[in-house]
């Protein structure tokens, strides 16, 4: 069964909404100009409570920079809901442990399994030995190009910004999935956009995965749940972002989500 599932996105030691493609550097170098959506006059506790309180279980917390104001604004996050929450932005096979020791339930991890682009097996490995399977999401958000007439998604690493050669499909999802405990895909080509979802991709993942896996990227209206439930089966949760209220939008409400998953309560069809 389909399940709205929460973010906290953090930028500049801030809660923000941000349009993902506009994330060309990194927010210790304020040279580098993003386009946002939302700063929040909120702790990131306070949406730490706000979900834990709605039982908005799977919510994840993403660093968007290197900043260590950032660790600081992710942790009083983690620590208002231990086991609450996953964490992703930076995770490496070094600071993984550290996480789940300060109480995340999972570690999110992308542009480390990919040095120079190219996808390690070996530094999967390492962060299952490090943490265990039970607590590794892989992230692969991705982008979109057409191939020979043929829509493909490939992985984007670096903030989105390095398109690698590491393709979605079926038989990588199956490889990738005797060490990690759920997938996170974001499609960067409409993320923070509010313009609706990638449909084709949604659809796609409902047929690939065969674990929990949690789509992000543009979603714009409460009937995105009932879209994504319907297309791929209940196999592929939801996120919202921009278009929700509690993060400054006008086309969602967080209540009504949480009305949606009382009402569905159920567990996952795989």
């Amino acid at each position: 069964m389909t399940r709205f599932r929460g973010c906290i996105d953090i930028h500049s030691g801030q809660v923000k909404q941000i349009v993902g493609g506009t994330l060309k550097g990194d927010d210790s170098d304020s040279s580098n100009k993003v386009e946002t959506n939302f700063v929040s006059t909120q702790s990131s506790s306070h949406f730490s409570q706000l979900y834990r309180e709605n039982h908005i279980r799977g919510t994840h917390v993403i660093k968007l920079g290197s900043l260590p104001l950032n660790d600081e604004v992710a942790l009083e996050a983690i620590k208002q809901w231990p086991q609450g929450l996953q964490i992703g932005g930076g995770i490496t096979e070094n600071n993984a442990k550290y996480w789940i020791d300060q109480g995340a339930s999972h570690v999110i991890v992308t542009s480390w399994l990919f040095p120079s682009g190219e996808f390690s097996l070996d530094r999967l490995l390492q962060l299952n030995e490090s943490v265990g399977k039970e607590h590794i999401v892989i992230d692969l958000s991705c982008r979109k190009r057409i191939l020979n007439g043929e829509i493909r998604w490939f992985v984007a690493i670096n903030k989105w910004q390095t398109l690698t050669k590491f393709e979605l499909t079926a038989e990588n999802f199956s490889k990738l999935e005797q060490y990690c405990n759920e997938f996170l895909v974001h499609a960067a080509d409409v993320e923070g956009l509010c313009n609706g979802i990638d449909e084709n991709l949604v659809e796609k993942l409902g047929e690939w995965c065969t674990i929990p896996v949690t789509y992000a990227g543009g979603a714009k209206s409460l009937d995105d749940l009932d879209l994504v439930q319907k297309i791929s089966s209940g196999k592929v949760d939801l996120t919202y972002g921009s278009s929700l209220d509690i993060f400054g939008g006008k086309l969602v409400k967080f209540q009504d989500c949480v009305d949606w998953n009382v009402k569905n309560a159920g567990s996952h069809t795989i």
